[in-house]
């Protein structure tokens, strides 16, 4: 039986009992006789129940029949490729960030560099922008005292330019090098037919389908920092960021319904299409996921892929993120009422069904409010929600309730977990239940926000984020207390289920709490995990090596063999990759051992512009080095714990300035004293088992070189005597490194 078989008959099988469940928790459960507050909270738990689970319900159906939305990608002959107009929206960022951005874009491959015109759209009319793009030969569209937000800016750019197909990225969205030769193709797939032996042809005229049209490809949001979920709950290397869920999976199950969500940036867009709907729409505050209902209306295909073409920073501070995600939660209310997307007969059920959902999502941070607060109405305040016996309970929702958990492995592709959606939703409930419950009522926020992604170095926790968590967390506690208080035997048996429920909530709540007291951060700019060849080159020593990671302001990289490079010392790195070099200025931080290996960490510039604009392409021309996939051997258990633990313990490690080899090898000095060199640093020898300490200096003669000792009287470790090399730099003039004068000791022959 194949995978994707035993996936849909789980689904089946979770969509059977669960319907069994929500059947019965709606005829037989209902607190009807128990008064009118148990009522209305009692029905208020069944529709939580039953919307979250109609959401997911899409979603299964959507991943079993995925495969048939699948677009192929033709092969087209190069001079087939159209021109493309490059959008880089921007409003107030810093021209640092946008550097990066554009300088991204002027690599980007095609077979034709003049059919690609890149714009930097500045909503703000700023004179050090305009500089950026015409040091970067890049076009400037600026636009003053501009009223429609992001809306505004773009129109601008439209009226402009003339190109068929127009791409848009944020002022963080760093695309790679192939990102419009991996989207370009979808738009002449129907002018193009593919033959039997899977080469493409033009289509004859009769051929041409003219309902067959793509108007929109989106690619994934990705994000090369760790989001906040990841950082704050010092999750990076066991959960993938937040928004893959939803970008990689759940944006690309809609192909199916044909309702793909223009998340703004990393997407390629037709003209025709555009032009059609009027342009991006003024009366919303998420432009663009309202763009592509209007394009959806207008009879155009929008696809989303799964292949990561381009990343850019995730929010970085509590406050940012939350006004985010109230701007989304906002701003798709507002577009599904503009556009009558769940009622339109424009769009097809299908697509109606999947609005319906994208409304719902946004309600089910209200839910999880719910599912916390039921438990604790029950076990501590005596409301009566649900009207079963134990066994009936047992019977109806353990079945459902296992499926859906398995259930939710397979439709992530192990992206999400049902754990991990709900310790999301925890920590953003108490801040979008309000915002959705006005919005659904017609109370609009029209305000347009550009989110704060700037890295902060210093963390701060506000309490007030922390107090609806604490209360919720203090209710639990309280409840469990008291429910458990008096019970024993069948009794505690038979409350098992409330005790998991809350038990359930209570871990979610601390995960909560540990996320609000966030953790420090130390370092400007993201390090990025990359294995690249790299030539270092100090006082006449040349060795080569590997990068470990790399960011705008340091790298770390691995030799073979340690060599001693002085603090104050500039020293020079060159890496080279299959596209790109660099060359780069770089001053020592830490050395220390790692596998038999040493590596190195320093601060580094760039040489000239040049080598800045291809280093900036090595560093983000990749995917991402965080998780793809949630370690499914990673327990609530080993979370708490790590959390824990890694709260406690120091920040800030001290590291090594020079590697410190092992040695622990008797010589003879040329006095003619014994001794046993434990290790060395190229400052200082370690010696110890001497036979004269008297001796203050000592020589040891080496192949073409000696090495000069001194004792050094002011630091004197447990283990040995220190000396220091007083003829070091000497050494460094002639070519002689650490490792050279380590393989000579272990080399001697030393007759004691």
């Amino acid at each position: 039986m194949t995978d994707d078989r035993k996936r849909n008959i789980l689904f089946i099988l979770t969509f059977i009992f669960t319907t069994i469940y929500l059947v019965w928790r709606t005829l037989f459960t209902l607190p009807i006789h128990e008064g009118l507050w148990n009522i209305i909270f009692g029905v208020l738990l069944l529709l939580a129940e039953i919307t979250t689970t109609f959401t997911t319900f899409e979603l299964y159906y959507n991943k079993m029949k995925n495969k048939r939305a699948i677009l192929d990608f033709p092969t087209i002959p190069d001079d087939a490729y159209p021109d493309v107009d490059v959008f880089i929206a921007t409003h107030n960022e810093p021209v640092e960030l946008l550097y990066t951005t554009v300088n991204a874009c002027t690599y980007m491959e095609y077979p034709d560099k003049s059919k690609v015109h890149i714009y930097l759209c500045d909503d703000g009319n700023r004179a050090e922008v305009k500089e950026l793009a015409k040091k970067l030969s890049v076009g400037y569209l600026g636009l003053a005292d501009n009223k429609h937000a992001k809306s505004g800016n773009l129109n601008n750019a439209l009226k402009h330019t003339n190109s068929p197909l127009i791409a848009t990225f944020d002022a963080d969205m760093i695309p790679q090098r192939t990102f419009l030769m991996e989207t370009v193709p979808y738009f002449l797939l129907p002018k193009y037919k593919k033959e039997s032996d899977g080469t493409y042809r033009i289509r004859k005229e009769e051929e041409i389908d003219p309902n067959f049209k793509i108007g929109l490809i989106q690619t994934p949001q990705s994000f090369y920092n760790q989001d906040l979920f990841q950082f704050n709950l010092y999750a990076q290397n066991s959960i993938p960021n937040e928004q893959d869920f939803f970008s990689k999976e759940i944006n690309t199950l809609r192909n199916v319904t044909n309702s793909v969500a223009y998340t703004g940036s990393n997407t390629v867009i037709a003209r025709c299409a555009m032009e059609e709907i009027g342009g991006f729409p003024y009366d919303t505050i998420t432009e663009d996921f309202e763009t592509s209902i209007r394009i959806q209306k207008a009879g155009y295909i929008t696809y989303s892929t799964s292949k990561v073409l381009a990343a850019g920073l995730s929010t970085t501070t509590i406050p940012s993120m939350i006004k985010q995600r109230v701007r989304w939660a906002q701003g798709v209310i507002q577009s599904i009422q503009n556009t009558n997307a769940i009622f339109t007969k424009k769009l097809p059920i299908r697509a109606n069904i999947s609005y319906l959902n994208a409304f719902l999502y946004w309600w089910s941070f209200f839910n999880r409010f719910i599912f916390i607060l039921s438990p604790i109405l029950f076990a501590l305040f005596g409301f009566q929600l649900v009207e079963c016996d134990f066994i009936e309970l047992v019977i109806f929702w353990i079945p459902s309730f296992i499926l859906y958990n398995l259930s939710m492995r397979y439709l992530s592709s192990h992206i999400r977990s049902q754990r991990w959606s709900q310790i999301i939703d925890t920590i953003l409930a108490p801040y979008l239940v309000f915002p959705v419950l006005l919005e659904t009522i017609g109370i609009h926020q029209r305000k347009f926000k550009v989110t704060n992604k700037k890295k902060t170095s210093n963390h701060t926790t506000k309490l007030r984020f922390i107090i609806p968590h604490l209360v919720l967390l203090l209710l639990s506690v309280l409840a469990l207390i008291k429910f458990i208080y008096g019970k024993y035997g069948w009794s505690l048996f038979y409350s098992s289920v409330i005790i998991f429920w809350l038990g359930y909530n209570l871990i979610a709540l601390c995960y909560a709490i540990f996320f609000m007291l966030g953790r420090p951060s130390y370092r400007k700019y993201e390090r990025i995990r990359a294995k690249e060849n790299i030539t270092v080159t100090y006082q006449g020593c040349i060795m080569e090596g590997k990068t470990v990671d790399v960011s705008q302001q340091g790298i770390s990289f691995i030799l073979d063999k340690p060599i001693h490079i002085a603090k104050e010392d500039t020293f020079e790195i060159k890496i080279t990759t299959k596209h790109y070099n660099a060359t780069l200025n770089a001053h020592l931080v830490y050395v220390k051992e790692s596998n038999n290996s040493w590596m190195y960490g320093a601060v580094i510039e760039p040489k000239t512009e040049d080598d800045l604009r291809e280093y900036l392409q090595i560093i983000h021309d990749r995917l991402h080095s965080l998780p793809t996939k949630i370690d499914p051997w990673m327990t609530s258990y080993d979370d708490f714990i790590r959390n824990v633990r890694l709260r406690l313990r120091p920040g800030i490690r001290q590291r090594r300035e020079s590697a410190r080899v092992k040695i622990d090898k008797k010589v003879r000095f040329e006095e003619g004293i014994q001794a046993t060199i434990h290790d060395f640093n190229f400052r200082y020898f370690t010696l110890s088992q001497i036979s004269n300490l008297q001796q203050e200096e000592l020589t040891l003669q080496l192949p073409n070189t000696s090495l000069h000792l001194k004792k050094a009287n002011d630091i004197r470790p447990s283990y040995g005597v220190l000396y220091e090399l007083t003829n070091a730099q000497e050494l460094l003039r002639q070519g002689i490194q650490l490792y050279q004068i380590v393989e000579f000791i272990n080399e001697m022959e030393v007759t004691l």
